[in-house]
């Protein structure tokens, strides 16, 4: 502010002595010059020039003071700007290493009896909450806590409890993914699922998995599992065996992809009824809308050893887009002993059921979804209690994405 002050004086000096000396050489003009006033008017000239080259050069150099200074400035303010971008983006790669998902959702069955049914078991508020912490580039570590409070007292996991404390938000699931040389692992007690539908396998188990991509387009997986979570959906006492095998999925074509699932346990005394399964599935998009699923599975029980599952979907909903919409139709056969466990999805594919569902999802603000669907079942064909007993379930449920 000084310097600016100094050139604006500066500048006015200037101003004043120019207007002072064109008045006294218009005054002059107008009479007869003689020799000795002229060199006395030069004199006063060559002081004027004097001057001005004098303040000239003060004017110049608060000028280039100025200017040094600016530049000064200006090289200042990337050092500060660098020095706050490595604070916050090391702020953000700390905030980064751990990250938290998930959903609460409410929910409302209409369904059958136990037996046919799931009762009101599937009456209740839900919260499926993930954490992902990273361990390094090559290595995460994930848990999952669920937690569910039923609003009805009637439901059979309370033990004629009319408490609230059904699924009480502990770690159920623990567990580690990585990729290091490009092979993919997995180890701990998670979810897992195989193919496309989950109808080979879609339950909680202890194990671990390798999978390799092959060529870009296909991936090889050998696992092991140990069932934790009570007894299986298919296969009985399950949670007394382990199950080992090997998964292949991948691109047919562009728009037609395959898996092919084999798996193997040990059948204690003949509880499980079954010691081999075999999958084959196909996926294909028919068009930008449409998507065809189909699973065949076959175990080597004696009896009731196949399950299958078909689906069409049309468009679908997307979390980010309000107004999105899906509709599908599902036509299921599980057979009792026809799998290995598939995903019964809260009860709504039980074991020993055929049938169909027809159902639909729907965003009505960003990051909710409201599905809906009802589903008529035959129930019980391998049993002489409650035997062909149909089943007829509505379901309403919308989930809060986080």
């Amino acid at each position: 502010m000084k310097m600016i002050k100094r050139i604006q004086l500066v500048a006015l000096g200037c101003v004043c002595v120019s207007l002072a000396s064109g008045s006294v050489w218009a005054a002059q003009s107008k009479q007869v010059v003689g020799t000795q006033t002229l060199k006395e008017e030069l004199a006063k000239l060559d002081n004027m020039q004097q001057a001005y080259q004098s303040e000239l050069a003060k004017m110049r150099q608060l000028r280039e003071q100025y200017a040094a200074q600016l530049k000064k400035m200006n090289e200042a303010k990337p050092a500060q700007s660098t020095l706050s971008d490595s604070k916050y983006n090391k702020l953000k790669e700390q905030l980064d290493r751990i990250q938290i998902s998930g959903f609460v959702r409410a929910k409302y069955d209409s369904d059958d009896r136990d037996g046919i049914g799931s009762g009101s078991n599937n009456k209740h508020f839900y919260m499926n909450l993930e954490g992902k912490m990273k361990v390094s580039d090559d290595w995460d570590a994930h848990f999952q806590s669920e937690t569910r409070k039923g609003y009805t007292v009637n439901q059979s996991w309370r033990n004629g409890d009319p408490g609230s404390d059904d699924q009480n938000g502990t770690f159920q699931r623990i567990w580690v993914e990585g990729k290091p040389a490009n092979i993919g692992i997995a180890l701990g007690t998670k979810w897992w699922g195989l193919g496309f539908q989950n109808v080979p396998f879609g339950h909680a188990a202890d194990g671990i998995s390798v999978d390799y991509d092959v060529v870009p387009s296909w991936n090889v997986k050998a696992y092991w599992l140990r069932p934790r979570q009570g007894d299986l959906v298919t296969m009985p006492n399950g949670q007394e065996t382990t199950i080992t095998g090997m998964n292949i999925t991948g691109n047919i074509t562009k728009n037609l992809a395959a898996s092919i699932t084999y798996a193997g346990n040990k059948d204690y005394n003949g509880d499980q009824k079954m010691s081999q399964m075999g999958a084959f599935e196909l996926q294909y998009q028919a068009t930008d809308d449409i998507l065809l699923r189909g699973a065949f599975v076959r175990t080597n029980a004696d009896d009731y050893n196949t399950s299958q599952e078909y689906r069409v979907d049309y468009k679908g909903s997307k979390l980010e887009q309000v107004g999105s919409y899906g509709m599908y139709v599902r036509y299921i056969d599980f057979e009792r002993y026809g799998d290995y466990s598939h995903d019964d999805e809260w009860g709504s594919l039980p074991n020993d059921a055929k049938g169909w569902l027809l159902g639909g999802t729907f965003v009505p603000f960003k990051n909710v979804v409201w599905e809906t669907f009802f589903s008529v079942q035959r129930r019980n064909r391998a049993s002489s209690v409650d035997h062909n007993a149909m089943r007829h379930l509505l379901r309403t449920q919308i989930d809060f994405h986080f």
